[in-house]
């Protein structure tokens, strides 16, 4: 099947909003699900650097929310159309339409600039055409997670992201890496619209015994490992990190200046300081209420919270967060690590007692809402360090 035609400009359903949606993380195993981009829509990367770094001195909270940041730019960027994304921990993928182009390349070096200047947080990033990616011998196909209607994510094969990253690293494909340069010109200190992204609650905290984050990479059957983890995971209840019982509000928010700096765009910084506080203190109020206000119903909200958290899945890398009892994670441990040895891919895990939650939410009322979850502690960097430092020698 070749790429497939980017849509006219005449309201009809675009590319990532008419492929078929999967409603269960286990669905993205399946390679029928996954389509080939159109070769002209554009391929988006972002990248905290130093993040360890960050996150030893305690900004663990500041990197999840500036890895969020494209992705709320890039979505309120091409709102109404639905557009693939991902999140990272301290990194995001995105796509966007060719009409797009120029204005998400510009974004992109705004929140660049955000994240430097509000922040002290150096952003990589880097944006090419799917096309530029298939002359490297690699592809970017996609496929439609999405867990409740309305509420999508992007998850990715083929090669291309992974070939991307690379790129913009400076690790190989100078080339690529040059096209996919996002010039610093381009920051003109104007606000970049991030609506709807907040950190409000507090940090997430493992009601089994710890929060488990794994990053596995290279697997053969990388859902067969997936359902066998989830299997002994769920063997002690729920394993998904963010479910009513692990949900806290409290007030202030601890890092709710992240969400003030965001909303600001421009304006007085201490107005949307006091509005954020004003807000929070409502929705703590509402929340521990359990009662619907008008259209907001906060029981059937921290419900949908459940199914709304994302999916990491790309290339031949698959990332989550779970919550486990301790003798499971030995279980785990020692399954993974089995795998690992036979198979020769790659893995790195993290234990801590808490995941921290990032949202981006487009409607309480209507259920429009989507959660970034990371494992406490560095989560998915740590991850990531470990599995670095133990790469499977290749034969």
């Amino acid at each position: 099947m070749g790429p497939i035609a980017t849509p006219n400009n005449d309201g009809t359903p675009g590319f990532f909003a008419r492929l078929p949606p999967l409603d269960s993380p286990h669905r993205t195993f399946e390679d029928g699900a996954y389509r080939p981009a159109p070769d002209d829509w554009v391929l988006a990367l972002t990248d905290i650097v130093g993040s360890t770094q960050a996150i030893a001195e305690g900004r663990h909270k500041t990197v999840n929310f500036v890895a969020a940041m494209a992705i709320a730019g890039a979505r309120n960027l091409c709102a109404p159309e639905p557009i693939p994304f991902l999140f990272g921990g301290d990194g995001a993928v995105l796509m966007a339409p060719p009409r797009h182009q120029r204005a998400l390349r510009q974004m992109l070096a705004r929140v660049r600039g955000v994240a430097w200047r509000d922040h002290g947080l150096r952003l990589r990033v880097g944006m090419v055409p799917v096309s530029a990616l298939r002359t490297q011998g690699c592809d970017v196909r996609v496929a439609r997670y999405e867990p409740t209607p309305g509420n999508s994510f992007g998850v990715f094969a083929g090669g291309g992201i992974s070939v991307l990253e690379d790129a913009i690293r400076g690790r190989a494909w100078p080339e690529l890496g040059a096209l996919a340069e996002v010039a610093d010109m381009l920051d003109d200190g104007t606000a970049v619209d991030m609506s709807g992204l907040s950190c409000r609650w507090a940090p997430l905290q493992s009601k089994h015994g710890k929060m488990l984050t794994l990053i596995i990479q290279g697997a053969d059957d990388p859902g067969a490992v997936f359902t066998e983890v989830m299997r002994l995971a769920g063997q002690d209840g729920d394993p998904r990190p963010a479910r009513p019982e692990t949900l806290r509000s409290v007030w202030p928010p601890r890092d709710f200046m992240l969400e003030a700096r965001a909303r600001c765009r421009g304006g007085w910084l201490p107005w949307w300081t006091l509005r954020v506080l004003a807000e929070t203190l409502l929705a703590k109020v509402v929340i521990e209420r359990g009662k619907p206000v008008g259209a907001f119903d906060p029981q059937r909200y921290m419900q949908e919270i459940r199914s709304n958290t994302d999916f990491c899945k790309h290339d031949r890398t698959l990332c989550f967060v779970i919550d486990c009892a301790l003798p499971r994670i030995d279980a785990i441990r020692a399954y993974v690590q089995a795998c690992a040895t036979a198979q020769r891919f790659d893995w790195g895990m993290n234990v801590s007692d808490t995941a921290l939650m990032t949202c981006l939410v487009s409607s309480e009322t209507e259920g429009l809402h989507v959660h970034f979850i990371d494992g406490g502690g560095g989560g998915y960097t740590r991850a990531a360090t470990q599995l670095k430092a133990a790469r499977q020698p290749r034969g």
